[in-house]
């Protein structure tokens, strides 16, 4: 799902836009994970002690802000990478975490003593989950629900991850100390993050949308409690009774017709009718 101009986080001004990555630093051959966070690290903390000397707005002071934030991306796709099971294109919360990522840089001071990843990373999570709180969530989730549904989706991973399947409501309750009914509530609060369009393809099965397959009204439905009380009624009346009321209104007969038919006078079905539909109608309980 594309998030909507209207609420999409607006990438930065070109003079704030991190360096390309042919200007970027590149990690020593054959570096490990381990020694590539050192060395991003180290060079966040040069960044950041010359940052400090130059004037904001400057193109010298722009480059260096933007080489902080080029050697801190892995930061906000590692931090992106938590909200995965959340149905939301991963670039864009990587987009959306960058802004943070940003602000932090903008905020932060070196002299404080605190290394730059213990500092921006509340600061990138908290811009993600504000996005998620306020532009994607489709329906609106009770508070506890939602902080709920956080415990239920990690639990869900920790236990995929250790038995190499998806966990039972069951064994997440069990991990979580709570009922399977707040489980199934909680799973169901999550699909709150993701709307699929009515007239969507369901995928897979080679089905329609789901707008060709919903039921429509049908226009006889009104009359099914009308036709159960007439054939009620029906079974009240005499044999013949009922055989003028068939011929006269389902055969489509003439009185003089079904005097024919019945070998009487045509005043005696008359008669035969009008006491047929008093019967009818001193019986009919909707009436009464």
């Amino acid at each position: 799902m594309t998030v909507p101009a209207s609420t999409a986080p607006q990438a930065p001004p070109q003079h704030l836009q991190p360096l390309p990555p042919e200007t970027a630093p590149d990690p020593p051959a054959g570096s490990t994970p381990k020694s590539r966070g050192a060395d991003t690290r180290a060079l966040t903390q040069v960044l950041f002690a010359e940052l400090k000397g130059l004037d904001p707005g400057t193109p010298e002071h722009n480059r260096v802000r933007g080489a902080l934030i080029e050697a801190n991306l892995p930061l906000v796709r590692y931090a992106a990478a938590r909200f995965r099971s959340r149905n939301e294109p991963m670039e864009d919360v990587v987009q959306v975490g960058t802004i943070g990522l940003i602000n932090a840089i903008d905020r932060f001071d070196p002299d404080r003593g605190v290394q730059f990843p213990t500092f921006a990373m509340p600061t990138v999570v908290g811009e993600i989950k504000r996005y998620f709180r306020d532009n994607v969530r489709t329906v609106h989730v009770p508070r506890r629900l939602h902080e709920l549904w956080v415990q239920v989706s990690g639990a869900t991973e920790d236990l995929t991850t250790a038995h190499g399947r998806s966990p039972t409501t069951a064994e997440i309750a069990e991990r979580l100390r709570i009922s399977e009914d707040e489980v199934l509530a909680c799973i169901e609060a999550g699909r709150s993050y993701h709307a699929t369009s009515l007239e969507a393809a369901q995928e897979g099965d080679g089905l329609p949308g789901l707008l060709d397959r919903l039921g429509y009204e049908d226009p006889a439905l009104a009359g099914v409690e009308h036709r159960d009380l007439v054939r009620h009624l029906l079974v009240q009346l005499p044999e013949r009774e009922q055989r003028i009321l068939l011929l006269r209104y389902y055969n489509n007969l003439t009185q003089s017709q079904i005097s024919a038919e019945l070998g009487v006078s045509q005043m005696h079905v008359s008669r035969l009718l009008a006491r047929s539909f008093a019967r009818l109608r001193s019986a009919n309980r909707i009436e009464a």
